[in-house]
């Protein structure tokens, strides 16, 4: 076994050409984009392909370079974060949790392989180049630091223990000298939009507002009927239980300690997501008073297939957290 690209770019889907002379694969550095790039293996020079498919107005040379920072949830478990800091850190500034869907994923140390989490760094960085702090959270049940990690007993509908490692990055925010600790918001989407959302609901003392994209709020919908009335005489002895965590695990159920304002998005044709996990939560904030917008993109998907939606909604992510946050 042998590393073939070290360093401190990234790269995949490596493919060695039929004549075994080259090793093809995708390479991206922290303020590079991903491009195709050929290694010869008898020599390793690396050419790295189309280059002039980023434009000239790209500002490469002014995006930040995200370091790695490790803080601790309350169970003691060791949570990896990507920051990236503003060019001016003078002084105190608004920072940003962002939270990545999934669950099972992995933010990195740069773009990303993934078009939708690529996308999410271009957003991260256009923060930080706005003067935001942001750290992006690999929170239990994404991949990376093991099994126990990516498959905690109490994760999700039985417990949604990976919140606290969404709070404990407030926290250790929050206790940056550099940091405004009363300027803190979180974005993210689906399950990053899910667990916005069980932020903004438990912890509006920490997150002063926040951005959810298509993300689930009630976790027993369409889930619990075969707990409790399932198609045969038995049903387990805990289904109720089951069912009250499930319930305590979804945003909809922390509703009344939500003070936060909220910008929720969502896509009518979400496939992954029902759009009715939106409106429900609209109208539970509606009938609470609590502040919010609402972005409807429509005939569209969960992944915004169309490229114009996803600058939209880009473009009302930052502008929300803009102003509310500076």
């Amino acid at each position: 076994m042998e590393v073939m690209t070290p360093g401190d770019g990234l790269e995949w889907t490596p493919i060695i050409t039929g004549d075994g002379d080259f090793l093809a694969y995708i390479s991206a550095t922290p303020q590079r984009p991903p491009l195709p790039a050929i290694m010869d293996l008898k020599d390793r020079d690396i050419r790295i392909l189309a280059r002039d498919r980023i434009p000239d107005s790209f500002p490469s040379d002014n995006l930040v370079i995200p370091e790695q920072v490790v803080f601790k949830a309350p169970d003691g478990i060791r949570i990896h974060g990507t920051l990236f800091s503003p060019p001016d850190s003078k002084g105190k500034k608004p920072a940003i949790v962002y939270v990545h869907g999934g669950p099972p994923r992995q933010m990195l140390l740069g773009w990303h392989y993934s078009s939708y989490y690529s996308n999410a760094y271009a957003v991260n960085q256009y923060l930080a180049s706005r003067g935001f702090s942001v750290l992006s959270v690999n929170f239990r049940l994404g991949i990376g630091y093991g099994y126990e990690f990516h498959h905690p007993a109490d994760g999700g509908t039985r417990g949604a223990s990976e919140y606290q490692d969404i709070k404990s990055a407030g926290e250790w925010l929050a206790s940056q000298e550099y940091v405004d600790a009363g300027k803190i918001g979180i974005y993210g989407g689906s399950y990053g939009g899910y667990l916005t959302a069980m932020a903004l609901g438990l912890n509006s003392d920490i997150f002063a507002a926040g951005v959810d994209i298509h993300g689930v709020h009630d976790r027993t919908e369409n889930r619990v009927r075969s707990w409790i009335l399932p198609d045969q005489y038995e049903r387990a002895p805990d289904a109720e239980l089951a069912a009250e965590v499930a319930w305590k695990s979804s945003p909809v159920s922390s509703v009344d300690t939500w003070t936060s304002p909220v910008l929720i998005i969502h896509a009518d044709d979400d496939r992954n997501v029902a759009f009715s996990q939106s409106t429900d939560l609209v109208k539970r904030l509606e009938k609470k008073g609590i502040p919010f917008e609402t972005l409807v993109i429509v005939d569209d998907t969960h992944h915004f297939m169309m490229h114009k939606n996803q600058v939209k909604v880009n473009n009302a992510v930052t502008d929300f957290l803009i102003r509310y946050l500076k």
